[in-house]
């Protein structure tokens, strides 16, 4: 929006399709008020605002919003009004913890509110105005332009241009709206606004106090892994009794306090009273829960699914989402198939379904131009076929395995999950060292050097992952939610030394994501606690398949470094 004394005549309209899965009874979007307030809201409230376990996020924030002062920092507007205790928007939305994005108009101070949550768990892309097209967008999702197929923002393929919109960075953003004549006009320049919430800040930045240890340190760590091995071997009884009596019991060691936080984050994001009623299966009948876990056997998925056992009745079901584009040869399959048995022996009065998606990227040309506009404005081949790998699997749709164990595919059956919310793992390697940059930044510089490079994606995941991915998801009609990236566990992993987190002198394996490993010993997943890291792409052999058919061979796509080639600039 330019200042500089330009302004814009128009009009605001609002548009929004919900899929809620919270509250009673059914809520519309765009929801309004007897004030002529108006909110478009994608999101979950999960704390910093009080509410029911029957109420509706949507309804309860625009109450709020309601009673927020027009208070807006701007060249255009230096009031206040009456109530100085009043909060103000982004005063509000600082409190929030959980996933959001919201487009809000306040019609007392003639402003458009906009933004999404500190760490991006919701996409919200934007279109600013340009000479070619002066219109001011925002959207949830990128839309097929190839029902206009005449539209000068659309490729030869009748997708959006990849430079039409853009993620907007994570914030809270007004717009003050001024009356001229019979028209409104777009006056002056986009703003955005500080958050206010102490704890917040310190989040955002993400500033760890300590970082290099003494040698000693590394000691004592490397022998309490080596402890937390050996307690893993024993059964809960006897590894409770044999903790009863010492100070430094498990209840208050490192990897605990991580599994308590992660258990309480997936807690808070599956309650089941919690859920709008349409959004769940008849329970009495069939005991479906509304909650799945995308899942390769990794250790993130795992720990995922043994903490939602623990926060889940064991009448419920649960669903593991399996994605395979090499049948049951792909590396993910092995380890789903080898984590459902490590899952039913923890957790034995559970019943588990891994639903095995299989797929064949030359037969998806039309879901695949189709995903191409989701994931808008990711753009490179790895975005595509991540994109393509997340929406499969979020789709559900897939063969049931033999609950034998028996991994003879002829006696899988069809099925579909009826899931709603879909627990995600992401967040989990940006935090504890599970990228193989990270090894290579720590043995090129120091200690330093991965704290840098884990805090730099940690501030861009927002950007890289979670908009592109929040869109494939919920195109299926689902809802990801990230216990790695709820505030709490961000707070804790910051709080804890960085080689209690990860050490990268010590194998892959072992070393990366070292935190984690013990959390997984503790739940008793020792075989998965052992996993390399595998991304989804390499994991359901999607991107051995697009290197084929995009650039020919594996090794053609390795010359061309065909991970970071954009999707537009090969006409496969």
């Amino acid at each position: 929006m330019g200042g500089g004394g330009k302004e814009f005549t128009g009009e605001l309209q609002f548009v929004g399709a919900t899929l809620q899965l919270r509250g009673i009874n059914p809520i519309v979007q765009p929801l309004t008020d007897i004030s002529g307030n108006i909110l478009v809201y994608n999101g979950e409230i999960f704390g910093g605002i009080q509410m029911s376990s029957d109420s509706n996020d949507t309804e309860i924030l625009m109450q709020h919003l309601g009673l927020c002062c027009s208070r807006v920092s701007s060249p255009h507007n230096k009031t206040h009004t009456s109530g100085e205790r009043q909060s103000s928007v982004p005063e509000l939305l600082s409190r929030i913890k959980g996933p959001w994005a919201l487009i809000y108009w306040q019609c007392s101070s003639k402003t458009l509110w906009f933004g999404r949550d500190a760490f991006g768990r919701r996409s919200l892309l934007v279109h600013w105005p340009t000479k070619e097209d002066p219109q001011f967008l925002l959207s949830s999702v990128s839309t097929l332009a190839s029902v206009n197929e005449k539209s000068e923002f659309a490729d030869g393929g009748g997708i959006t241009k990849i430079d039409f919109w853009e993620e907007l960075p994570c914030g809270v953003y007004s717009l003050s709206i001024g009356a001229s004549g019979t028209d409104e006009d777009l006056i002056g320049e986009v703003l955005k606004h500080d958050w206010t919430d102490p704890k917040l800040k310190e989040l955002i930045t993400w500033e760890r106090t300590s970082i290099q240890p003494k040698h000693e340190d590394l000691l004592a760590s490397r022998q309490k892994v080596y402890s937390t091995k050996e307690d893993s071997r024993l059964t809960p009884s006897v590894l409770m009794e044999s903790k009863l009596a010492s100070t430094d019991c498990l209840l208050t060691s490192l990897p605990h306090r991580v599994m308590n936080a992660l258990q309480e984050s997936i807690m808070r994001r599956t309650a089941l009273n919690t859920i709008y009623q349409s959004a769940t299966v008849d329970y009495t009948n069939k005991c479906n829960a509304p909650v799945a876990v995308l899942f390769s056997g990794g250790i993130d998925s795992m720990i995922l699914a043994a903490l939602l056992d623990k926060c889940m009745d064991a009448k419920y079901e649960i669903d593991l989402l399996n994605v395979s584009f090499d049948g049951s040869c792909a590396p993910d399959r092995i380890s789903a198939r080898a984590g459902l048995k490590e899952l039913q022996k923890i957790a034995p009065s559970r019943r588990w379904k891994l639903v095995e998606i299989d797929a064949e990227l030359l037969k998806l040309t039309s879901e695949t131009k189709h995903v191409m506009s989701l994931i808008n404005p990711a753009s490179t081949y790895m975005d595509l076929n991540i994109g393509i790998a997340l929406w499969l699997a979020a789709s559900g749709d897939g063969l049931l395995q033999d609950e034998t164990g028996n991994n003879d595919t002829s006696d899988r059956v069809k099925y579909k999950s009826a899931a709603r919310i879909l627990l995600v793992g992401s967040g989990a390697d940006e935090q504890c060292a599970g990228y193989g940059r990270h090894r290579t930044k720590y043995r090129n510089g120091s200690w330093l050097s991965l704290n840098d490079e884990m805090k730099l994606d940690m501030q861009r995941i927002w950007k890289r992952n979670l908009g592109r991915d929040d869109r494939c998801i919920a195109d299926n009609g689902k809802e990801a939610r990230f216990p790695f990236l709820d505030e709490d566990v961000i707070r804790i992993l910051l709080d804890i030394p960085l080689w209690e987190i990860a050490d990268l002198d010590q194998p892959i394996g072992i070393g990366d994501k070292k935190i984690l490993r013990e959390v997984a010993y503790l739940l008793g997943l020792s075989e998965a606690a052992a996993l390399p890291k595998r991304a989804i792409q390499f994991g359901s052999r999607i991107a051995r398949e697009s290197n084929r058919k995009n650039f020919g061979s594996n090794r053609a796509a390795n010359q061309a470094s065909a991970g970071s080639v954009t999707i537009y600039g090969n006409n496969s």
